[in-house]
């Protein structure tokens, strides 16, 4: 008898015990619901970080295509800036907020400004831009005639009150610089359209 206590002793010290815990239907659909919200904000940031940003216009430099506090969509994922989008530029400790600004030339294009004539010609070619607003004014920068390898030429559509490549506190535009291309107004919805 005392062997068979021992065995059955020896046995339950052996085996491991389980223990159950029922989860109530309350704290399983808590965690669900954490689950579920946490998988969405990294959805979220993931997709504001590689694909799209909502950025603010601050200024009048690109009227009329784009106005003062227009909030536009802004896609950056693979991208590389073609002559005649209208891109985000972040440009350091110049200015805090980003600028709007559209590539007029990229590297390696030959560039000439008649200020007299209010003509742009890139390639031999008068752009045409029924965009713009106002004279092309002249201003400090010097105007390469060849756009360097890794630059970009911007000016805003408002052409006699912008900050752009023509002034020395912007000049040519590194291409690291560019957060990504204006894809279409967002806000205000009386505004909402694509930028060509």
């Amino acid at each position: 008898m005392k062997k068979e206590e021992k065995k059955l002793q020896k046995e339950r010290k052996i085996q491991p015990r389980t223990i159950h815990l029922k989860q109530s239907k309350g704290t399983a659909s808590l965690y669900d619901w954490i689950h579920t919200f946490v998988f969405a904000v990294a959805v979220v940031v993931i997709v504001l970080t590689f694909f799209f940003r909502l950025v603010d216009v601050d200024g009048p430099s690109m009227t009329p295509t784009l106005l003062n506090n227009d909030k536009v969509i802004v896609t950056n994922f693979m991208y590389t800036p073609a002559q005649n989008d209208v891109i985000i530029i972040s440009h350091g400790v110049e200015f805090k907020d980003p600028l709007v600004k559209r590539v007029i030339a990229t590297e390696g294009q030959t560039l000439d400004i008649d200020f007299d004539k209010n003509t742009v010609t890139v390639d031999g070619k008068v752009l045409d831009e029924p965009y713009i607003q106002g004279r092309t004014i002249k201003e400090d920068a010097e105007i390469p005639r060849v756009i360097p390898e890794g630059k970009l030429f911007v000016m805003g559509d408002n052409r006699s009150n912008s900050s752009d490549s023509r002034s020395q506190k912007i000049g040519l535009i590194d291409v690291n610089d560019v957060i990504g291309k204006v894809q279409f107004v967002a806000f205000p919805f009386d505004r909402i359209k694509y930028i060509y």
